[in-house]
């Protein structure tokens, strides 16, 4: 398999696995435990590791979340406490949701090895949010917890790139949303109001920004040695097989 097509293959995957300890009740009672609002610790969770910056930063980098919608997140986290220390939270969460449930995941410690080694080959130019979490120090260094944080990686590295290659085809993030499969329930619930623009004319621009967001992510997977890609496809599979109780 070519770079582009391993990076092709494995982008969903990735994706699921790389947010799934985002929606589990101990990461949810860790937005309590710092007093503020799951909706805060989402957008302050994940954009935190940029440090103490504007909502307008924010909203910038994440890209796709309407910023009316980031700003009431951010703000409302930065009255009680610092972005760093959300951050350092939702780290701690991913490390202890991998330790858990991808520690027996078969092959764990392939599994890390082959992720970091994307994860550390990836340019990080134009993508804040990746540059800021790959240098965020990782509390915990088991298999499971290494292969999660390769996940948390790896995912915002794509959602940076779908997001460079979404301006580069014309769109706007709000269109992109649009033209993806959630339509206009995956807008409103990003934060965009209605009215929205007609979806039809979008659509294909959305397929070739899908398209080069796979040019663009792998580069990284250049690091991988001719055999280590569909490697690597097997055990995310078998990864999400896993924590599905396959």
């Amino acid at each position: 398999m070519t770079p582009e097509q391993v990076a092709a293959a494995s982008k969903p995957l990735v994706l699921e696995l790389g947010e799934t300890f985002s929606r589990r009740p101990a990461t949810l009672r860790r937005a309590r435990l710092l007093g503020i609002s799951g909706w805060a610790f989402y957008i302050t969770g994940r954009a935190g590791a940029l440090g103490d910056v504007r909502a307008e930063t924010v909203a910038a980098a994440l890209g796709f979340i309407a910023p009316e919608a980031v700003a009431d997140g951010w703000d409302a986290a930065a009255r009680t406490v610092r972005p760093l220390e959300v951050a350092g939270a939702n780290l701690a969460e991913c490390c202890r949701w991998g330790a858990e449930q991808l520690g027996d995941a078969p092959q764990a410690p392939r599994l890390a090895g082959l992720l970091e080694r994307v994860a550390d080959a990836a340019d990080s130019s134009g993508m804040p949010l990746f540059a800021a979490w790959r240098s965020m120090p990782v509390p915990d260094r088991s298999p499971g917890a290494r292969a999660a944080v390769a996940l948390l990686l790896l995912r915002e590295h794509f959602a940076g790139a779908y997001l460079l290659a979404v301006r580069a085809a014309g769109m706007t993030p709000l269109e992109a949303v649009l033209a993806g499969p959630e339509g206009e329930a995956g807008a409103a619930a990003c934060g965009w109001a209605p009215p929205y623009p007609p979806v039809g004319p979008l659509v294909r621009r959305r397929l070739w920004a899908e398209a080069v967001t796979d040019r663009l992510a792998s580069t990284a997977f250049r690091a991988l040695a001719p055999g280590e890609g569909a490697e690597l496809l097997n055990l995310l599979t078998a990864a999400r097989l896993h924590l599905r109780g396959g």
